[in-house]
Order: C-alpha cells, then sequence, then structure tokens
C-alpha cells in the first residue's frame, strides 16, 4: 500500500512538471476495451484495484477512484490502506467523476486525459462540462512511458485463422455486408477500432487480452480497400499470403494515426464514437466530414447464423458435460469433508474442461465465491483472498470457457449444507426473475432494456434489487461481453432480433453474508406471427442443473415449476448419454421433478 502512495506521489511530480491540476487515469486501451492487455493497465498500477471498470481522479492534494455497482465492495477493499477515495458510481448524492473535478478544480485549471485512453463520445461529453467552468482539458497526455516502471511491451502473439468450417461468411462477405451499410449513408472510409469487430471480419483470432481472443489491430475499410495495421510479426506467412492474395494491404500498427490524419480532403469518415478513442478522432484533417455511426460490424456479429449457432450449441453441451463432472466431484468432497478452497474449485473446472474437446481457455477469470464473498459481484479468488469452503453456505461459481466453436458463461449457486431462511427466499426469487425472462415473448424490436423488469419484478417486490444489468451479448469465440443488446434498466437504444445470444443473469447480493446469481445464455428466436406482428422468444443454449436444494417450492407458481421441471428434462436428456456410474445417478437426482 505504501507503494501506491508513492506511484500517486510520482504521478503529481510530474504533473506539475506538465502544468496540469488533474489527471484522469482510465481502464481503456486505445481500442476502448472492456479488458485491455497488461501493457495498458496504469489505473490498476496507481490504485490496487483491479476491476474491469473504474476512473482514477488525481489532483494534487487528493484522489478518487469512480466505480459502479459491481464493484462496490471490491473497490473499498483494495484501496483501504491508500490515499484514495471511493466514489459509488449510481447512488443517490455521489457525483460523477466530471462533476467532482468541476467542485475542485478552480477556473483556469488545466486537466490531463491520455486521449488514447478515453471514447470519443466520452471526451467530448467531458470537454463541454469543464469548459463551462474555465477548466481545459488536454488530451494529448501520456506519462505511463515514464512512470509505469513494470509496464508490459505490447503483446506480440501469433494471431490463427478460424475454421472456415466453422464460418458461414467469408471475409470477402463480410466485408460487402459493411460496404453495403456504407454505401447507404454514403461513407467513404470507415476506421474500425474494437478488438473483437476487426477479429470478426478478418475471421482471425489472437491471444493478445486474456480471455479475449482477439489481437491489437486497427482497419480502413474504403469502397475498394480494407486496410489492417497490425504489427507484421504477429502473421505467420500463411496468413500473410492469403491476406496479400485477398487484396487486403498490411501497414504498421503504430503508422495508423499518422495515415488517417492524412486522409484526402472531403472524405466521408465514418465510426463509432464509442469505440473510437479521442486521440484518433481529433487527429482526422479538419477537411474531411465525420460520420458517428454505432460500429456496423457489431450490428452485423450480434446476429448469428445458423451454423454458428448449431456450432455454439455443440461447445454448450461439452461445457455441460464439465460443469456436471465439477458439481458432482464437488458434491461428494463436500459430503467426505475434503478441504476445499474456492481457487481449489475454480482450478478443478479449469483442468476438467480442458480435458474436453476444442478447449481453447477460459472466458474470463472464474468467479468462486463462498459465503460472503459471493457478495462481491465480480470476486475472483487470489491466494491472499482464497477462502476454505466449509460449514454451510452458498458457493457462487460464474464461468465460462472459450471454445474454438463457440464462447460460454455459466453461474450456479450451490447450496452447500443447510442454508437460512433469507438465503433459500432470495434463491427462489433469483429463480423466479430468472425464469420470468427466460419465458418472454415479446414483439419483434423490442428493446433489450424493456426485458429488464421482467427479471426483477419478482425481487422488486420484496423491496430487492441488484445494480449490474440483467443481460449481456457473447460472441462466437469471441469475446463474452459484446454488444449491441444489453438488457438493462437503462435503454442503450438496442433492440432484440433472432439470432442473438445474451445472457439471463439477475442476482440478489448482502455484503457480508452471501450473494445469489443464476445464469444461462439464451438465442433469441421467432416465436410466432399474427395480425399484430411478429413475436420473439428465447431458448436455452446452456445446459447444466439449476441447484433445487434451496429453492421454496412454495414460492414459485406451477407455470415456474413446469418451466423448471422442462429445463431439467433437456439437461439430463442431453448430457445422460455422456455419462454412466454413479455420475449418472447423480445427475438424474439433479433433474428430477419437483413437485408441491
Amino acid at each position: 500500500m505504501n507503494m501506491i502512495n508513492e506511484r500517486l506521489q510520482s504521478v503529481r511530480i510530474e504533473m506539475q512538471r506538465l502544468g496540469l491540476d488533474a489527471l484522469i487515469v482510465r481502464t481503456e486501451d486505445p481500442h476502448c476495451s472492456e479488458y485491455p492487455a497488461n501493457h495498458w493497465k496504469f489505473r490498476e498500477y496507481l490504485s490496487g484495484f483491479d476491476g474491469s471498470q473504474g476512473i482514477l481522479v488525481i489532483t494534487l492534494q487528493h484522489a478518487g477512484l469512480w466505480v459502479d455497482s459491481r464493484y462496490y465492495i471490491q473497490a473499498e477493499q483494495q484501496t483501504k490502506d491508500v490515499s484514495i477515495d471511493v466514489f459509488k458510481d449510481g447512488l443517490a448524492g455521489v457525483p460523477s467523476y466530471a462533476d467532482w473535478i468541476t467542485y475542485t478544480l478552480p477556473s483556469e485549471a488545466t486537466c490531463g486525459v491520455d486521449g488514447f485512453t478515453i471514447p470519443y463520445a466520452e471526451y467530448k461529453i467531458l470537454r463541454n462540462k469543464l469548459s463551462l467552468f474555465g477548466i481545459h482539458i488536454e488530451y494529448k497526455v501520456n506519462i505511463m512511458d515514464e512512470l509505469f516502471l513494470e509496464r508490459e511491451d505490447l503483446p506480440l502473439n501469433d494471431i490463427l485463422e478460424m475454421d472456415y468450417s466453422l464460418n458461414q461468411l467469408t471475409r470477402a462477405e463480410k466485408v460487402a455486408l459493411v460496404r453495403k451499410e456504407m454505401l447507404r449513408i454514403n461513407a467513404t472510409h470507415y476506421l474500425v477500432s474494437s478488438l473483437d469487430s476487426i477479429a470478426w471480419l478478418m475471421n482471425m483470432r489472437g491471444t493478445d487480452v486474456e480471455f479475449n481472443p482477439v489481437f491489437y489491430a486497427y482497419m480502413i475499410v474504403t469502397a475498394t480497400e480494407e486496410h489492417l495495421y497490425i504489427d507484421p510479426h504477429k502473421l505467420t506467412s500463411v496468413i500473410s499470403r492469403r491476406l496479400d492474395e485477398e487484396g487486403i494491404k498490411v501497414s504498421l500498427y503504430s503508422h495508423f494515426e499518422k495515415n488517417i490524419s492524412n486522409l484526402p480532403s472531403g472524405s466521408r469518415v465514418m465510426f463509432d464514437p464509442d469505440k473510437t478513442n479521442a486521440r484518433n478522432v481529433l487527429s482526422l484533417p479538419a477537411s474531411v466530414y465525420k460520420i458517428e455511426q454505432q460500429c456496423i460490424i457489431e450490428q452485423i456479429k450480434a446476429v448469428k447464423t445458423v451454423n454458428e449457432i448449431s456450432h455454439i450449441e455443440s461447445a454448450h453441451i461439452r461445457d455441460g458435460h464439465a460443469m456436471v463432472k465439477l458439481l458432482y466431484w464437488l458434491s461428494k468432497e463436500y459430503e467426505s469433508g475434503a478441504q476445499l478452497t474456492e481457487l481449489g474449485v475454480a482450478e478443478k473446472l479449469h483442468e476438467i474442461r480442458s480435458r474436453e474437446q476444442l478447449f481453447i481457455s477460459e472466458s474470463f477469470g472464474s468467479i468462486s465465491a463462498f459465503g460472503k464473498n459471493g457478495a462481491i459481484i465480480h470476486y475472483e479468488p487470489t491466494d491472499s483472498s482464497n477462502a476454505p469452503i466449509n460449514g454451510n453456505g452458498f458457493l457462487l461459481l460464474d464461468t465460462g470457457a472459450q471454445y474454438a466453436d463457440g464462447t460460454t458463461d455459466i453461474t450456479r449457486t450451490i447450496a452447500l449444507g443447510d442454508v437460512e431462511l433469507q438465503s433459500a427466499i432470495d434463491y427462489t426469487l433469483v429463480l423466479k426473475g430468472h425464469i420470468a425472462l427466460a419465458k418472454a415473448i415479446f414483439p419483434e424490436e423490442t428493446h433489450a432494456s424493456q426485458l429488464d423488469t421482467l427479471a426483477r419484478m419478482a425481487m422488486w417486490n420484496h423491496c430487492i434489487d441488484y445494480g449490474h444489468g440483467t443481460g449481456h451479448g457473447v460472441g462466437f469465440f469471441l469475446n463474452v461481453h459484446e454488444g449491441p443488446q444489453r438488457i438493462g434498466k437503462r435503454d442503450n437504444g438496442s433492440v432484440m432480433k433472432a439470432g442473438m445470444i445474451t445472457s439471463n443473469e439477475p442476482g440478489i447480493y448482502r455484503e457480508g453474508r452471501w450473494g445469489v446469481r443464476i445464469e444461462n445464455l439464451m438465442v433469441c428466436e421467432e416465436a410466432g406471427r399474427s395480425s399484430f406482428g411478429n413475436f420473439l422468444k428465447h431458448r436455452i443454449l446452456t445446459i447444466c442443473p439449476i441447484d433445487k436444494n434451496p429453492i421454496l417450492i412454495d414460492m414459485l407458481t406451477d407455470e415456474e415449476i413446469q418451466w423448471l421441471n422442462d429445463y431439467h428434462k433437456i439437461v439430463f436428456n442431453t448430457l445422460s448419454p455422456l455419462f454412466d456410474g454413479d455420475e449418472l445417478v447423480w445427475l438424474r437426482d439433479a433433474t428430477d421433478a419437483i413437485s408441491r
């Protein structure tokens, strides 16, 4: 902790040299990634907080860390011994980081930010707000090279091409879809910064970011050319030859900013302001026309093809096989009194999963949280936090995998021993919310946010709520979090479409006691047509039992009981051919129908 305070002091000395009164240190890399490579984790280095979201603001006298509800507890724990105040974004009376800056700095002050690490859309809002108070913002600030003493180099990992049997569309066909949209809005150049969009468009995958099969690159698509900016050492000779044969031009990653600053006058340049960093946009010549547009590729790749969905279903069956083996092992170890730990369970699941066909890696760091740790929404056990699993309580296991034919994400809350009545009530309320969303039939073009209330209503009736979103999009052997669809309280404008894969993960968290979350992935499908229009529904992809032990059956309706029994019948019929002996007996018991 003294080390963190020393780092903050070093930053303040550099701020004084540069004439800065405040410095904003963000989480993102130049591609606005949710999960950046270690090369860009300056905020974590300066604060000790390692969550996937957070904004650190440093002044010459103070420092504040802004986090959302997923990280309220974790941020306080990880910064409790350093000179950083935690601001819980979203709570009443808590100022935004921008408002705090206006309260703290005098007029004529200068606030710095690395323009490579802030999306252009947010930069514009910040610049306009600060200017109202006479505060200047300097966006060409990069002190990482000087002060990030343990900074890793940018990754130079090799890239692999997707197996074409897994794809229904070639690179040329995907680019044609992009050009069709460019033509519609008369764009001459499309700047692509988002790493998963580039990986999708190029039918390539990488390992530059842990758990996310992406690689660092930029792209420019025009009416006649595709230009890939990447370190050429990442390309094998075979891939380089194929790109050349297909007419895809390759340039150095470091040349992207210079090249876009020299685009021809009169060009109509399209980019997503939420996915393109401020430094890149502000490098564009004043003589080009800027078209701010939601990422075309994100919208296309969110709707999975029939071929992709078929492969994703296969991946979920193998993942379900691994999960059942883990849950069987856990039940036997717990019953025998074995010394279990959170890390031990996560490591055992990784060992089991790694034996599954086409397994590549986990899709995120496994959340294995026992008892009170389950209330820390994005808790990930470490050597220092690793809690023993003994006595009675919930084990919350949120985990996922990257297979060459699909990405998985699943949460199961497992009752070990006897649980308290209130925890059983919470568990049943979460299950009711999960079922309500899973059962929903809704009109085509329904906004994803409109479905959120379904998952929360049972909890709201008990004056209970949760702070995170209910559902996120999931990629096809790509990022476990992708857009545009997001089921949550805030409407981002996305609408549900057949072919989208979305999570369903309501939860309840009681600080210092327990956490409950149940998560399945679902694919959106047509439900039927009538004189009132086309309707959609969801079909569950995740194949794994939901723990029946903590359910208070009298809290469920007959329809909810039927849903759970029908789901468990699918789980048993799908997975039972893969098991025998005691594991098959356990699976049969875990999926047996419940009744009043």
